[in-house]
């Protein structure tokens, strides 16, 4: 009788332990789900490159963003352009209007918005930063399609673009976005090479 109890009890602790949110953290659950390129929509992304991901509009201060999920099989598909876990950012002056393009070619959900930088380390994002600043129902995600939106970049400050659908930020799908006082213009900035796609 006590054998029995004490291995229901393991049971249970084990359960409690899969589910917690540091094995989420420490995990990939997303590797039996973004480990490949299976599913992907490739006409989505078609052409697309590093010099697409930020550009001035003909209209003053406003640029035009793309911010591709699943573009790279890094952090198990959970990137954006290719990074995670914030190792690029955008850089965007205070006071500029940001249009975003975001695409998502995988069948898995994915989605954005851009939210304080604490705010990755929880397992629901919560409302956008910015009135705008989010894909529709970003914690509904989206898959194999487009969303738009726009948005002002009215406080300087230290955000990020990060994936609303529950634990995929947790999980490092998240890039910087920054917005500067002193910028005179928006960058793109990143540690190394643009990723390259490999579709």
């Amino acid at each position: 009788m006590r054998i029995l109890v004490a291995a229901t009890s393991l049971v249970a602790l084990a359960g409690a332990a899969m589910s917690s949110p540091l094995h989420a953290a420490e995990s990939s659950p997303a590797a039996s789900h973004h480990g490949s390129s299976s599913g992907i929509k490739h006409e989505l992304i078609k052409g697309i490159t590093a010099a697409d991901f930020l550009q001035i509009a003909d209209e003053p201060k406003t640029v035009r963003l793309t911010v591709v999920a699943v573009f790279t099989d890094a952090n198990y598909g959970m990137n954006f352009n290719g990074y995670a876990h914030g190792k690029a950012s955008y850089i965007v002056p205070t006071g500029w209007k940001v249009e975003v393009t975001f695409i998502n070619p995988s069948p898995v959900p994915h989605s954005v918005l851009v939210v304080d930088r604490d705010t990755v380390r929880k397992l629901q994002m919560g409302s956008p930063i910015f009135t705008g600043a989010s894909v529709p129902n970003p914690t509904q995600g989206l898959s194999a399609g487009k969303a738009s939106f726009t948005f002002v970049a009215e406080e300087a400050g230290d955000f990020a673009l990060a994936c609303g659908f529950p634990t995929h930020a947790l999980n490092g799908h998240w890039i910087g976005f920054d917005v500067r006082d002193g910028a005179e213009k928006p960058a793109w900035v990143t540690p190394t090479a643009a990723p390259d796609p490999k579709r």
